[in-house]
């Protein structure tokens, strides 16, 4: 009997094929993918970004065979990096004569590189004839979680990422990105399931889930806190564009346009401010050589600490630095960037690069810059502990709870300017508010071009600077909400979850071959 039924199925998979060709399977398997990212910032279309992981669900219950499967999970991933991630093609752009031939390269390498992780979850489900969407669901979020970590990791515009417009987002503050994403295949896996089979109980599942994500979500969400009494601090926004950001002639524009913002008086009749921050590299030169500069900041500033982003220098190595002054106009804290990007801050097989004659994009020293020690507290008084974040450092959500301790805030300086003004920008700030709710602690956001915000433990925008303008912005410190599940445990639940729920299937996967 079984003979006559596995004819049947790969009869039913040859029909299949003959009714959607490979080209055009592929074809709409990257049209699929670009409907997934206008779930991400700034479209925000969340339930297109559904509608469009279910229709590649049902593209892989057509696409008969593991190299069919590799190919649709690969053309899907494509056509999501490719849209997602089109702002990358912008750094490329800031020396356009000597470095615009790359853009091209760049955005394509990325986003079929990216898509390889789709493309073995694809794969890996095609192998599971029984059971091939739950397979799918369990194997696409392994793919997820892989290139969270894997080469350094790059969980930029993760799935789960796609329900920050509603309340479902809160339950990063309980799983995590990872245990979100399971849930988020789980439910467009049981959609498509129901589509496919035209069946009762997978519709209803989905149902259940979804109202479970939304319902669920909205009961997590902390309600609005108390600001009064609590201390003011000032993000001061420079809008330096990045190709005048080093030209001399403009660099003491910018400098004395953030000495002038930090010295103005507060705003809105609220206190003077308690901190200051300024942004990523926002110091020209280097901190050893900037004694001057640190004089007219601390003088500008007066009682008020000041956070300032500078490059640093030590026996032959540069560093991407973040520095303290405190109300006396001591340097009090240094920390040093640990998480630096790959072919931007350093280049991976340098040696081989170097022959090519192609350098890191941001990195100012030869060679890139050094790592530092890892995350670290910094103790601001009375406002409390911060853990800073430099830049790219707020995308990776391991890096964030990895933290020696629990900070009072986030602090995220960042030179936004590398990353245009589309989509890059405006998806570094939804994946800092993500951070603030896994952590349920706000978030001080200062960025050179924008967005500057105020971020409090709910994810919330209380207060920012729009992109593109310059400009300072006094606000309340918001002061920090619950300890999450999240931020004790990480992603170890879900990744025990993920393992457990792999086990049941191929357990029963393997008993309905039997």
């Amino acid at each position: 009997m079984a003979e006559p039924a596995r004819r049947a199925s790969d009869d039913a998979a040859t029909r299949s094929d003959v009714l959607l060709p490979r080209w055009a399977r592929l074809l709409l398997g990257i049209l699929a993918g670009v409907v997934i990212a206008l779930g991400m910032a700034p479209y925000d279309l969340w339930y297109l970004s559904l509608a469009g992981i279910v229709a590649t669900f049902v593209l892989f219950t057509m696409s008969p065979g593991p190299l069919r499967a590799v190919g649709t999970g690969w053309a899907t991933g494509f056509g999501y990096f490719g849209f997602a991630l089109g702002w990358i093609v912008e750094p490329f752009q800031v020396d356009a004569a000597t470095t615009g031939w790359m853009a091209p390269f760049g955005l394509i390498g990325l986003a079929g590189g990216l898509a390889l992780f789709w493309a073995l979850a694809f794969w890996g489900a095609a192998y599971a004839p029984r059971a091939r969407l739950c397979a799918l669901v369990l194997a696409w979020s392994a793919a997820e979680l892989a290139r969270t970590y894997v080469f350094t990791g790059f969980p930029w515009a993760l799935l789960a990422y796609l329900w920050l417009p509603t309340p479902a987002i809160q339950w990063s503050a309980v799983v995590g990105p990872l245990g979100l994403s399971i849930a988020t295949l789980a439910f467009c896996g049981l959609v498509a399931g129901s589509l496919r089979k035209g069946k009762a109980k997978p519709a209803l599942a989905a149902l259940a889930v979804f109202a479970g994500l939304m319902a669920g979500g909205y009961s997590l969400t902390p309600p609005e806190q108390s600001l009064a009494d609590r201390p003011i601090v000032r993000l001061v926004q420079p809008n330096a564009a990045q190709h005048e950001k080093w030209d001399p002639a403009k660099v003491p524009i910018f400098f004395n346009r953030q000495v002038a913002f930090t010295e103005a008086p507060a705003q809105q009749g609220k206190a003077n401010p308690s901190l200051i921050v300024w942004p990523e590299t926002s110091l020209p030169g280097l901190l050893h050589r900037a004694n001057d500069a640190l004089a007219i900041i601390s003088d500008a500033a007066g009682p008020a600490s000041v956070v300032i982003g500078v490059q640093r220098g030590d026996a032959g190595r540069y560093y991407n630095s973040m520095a303290v002054l405190d109300g006396q106009g001591r340097l009090s804290h240094v920390y040093d960037k640990h998480h630096l990007v790959p072919f931007g801050e350093y280049m991976p097989a340098s040696g081989f690069f170097k022959r090519l004659n192609i350098a890191g994009l941001a990195a100012r020293a030869e060679g890139g810059y050094t790592p530092g020690p890892g995350p670290t507290l910094l103790d601001l008084g009375e406002l409390g502990h911060a853990l800073p974040l430099i830049c790219y450092e707020a995308v990776f959500p391991q890096d964030v709870y990895r933290a020696p301790g629990r900070a009072d805030f986030l602090l995220q300086i960042t030179n936004d300017a590398w990353f245009g003004n589309w989509s890059g920008p405006y998806q570094h700030l939804a994946q800092a508010r993500i951070r603030a709710i896994e952590q349920g602690l706000p978030m001080l956001r200062s960025a050179n071009t924008g967005v500057s915000a105020v971020i409090d433990g709910a994810g919330r925008v209380l207060a920012s600077l729009p992109l593109g303008q310059a400009g300072y912005l006094d606000a309340e410190l918001p002061p920090p909400m619950r300890v999450t599940v999240y931020s004790r445990y990480g992603d170890f639940p879900a990744l025990v979850l993920l393992c457990i729920a792999s086990l049941v299937l191929i357990r029963i996967a393997g008993r309905k071959s039997d």
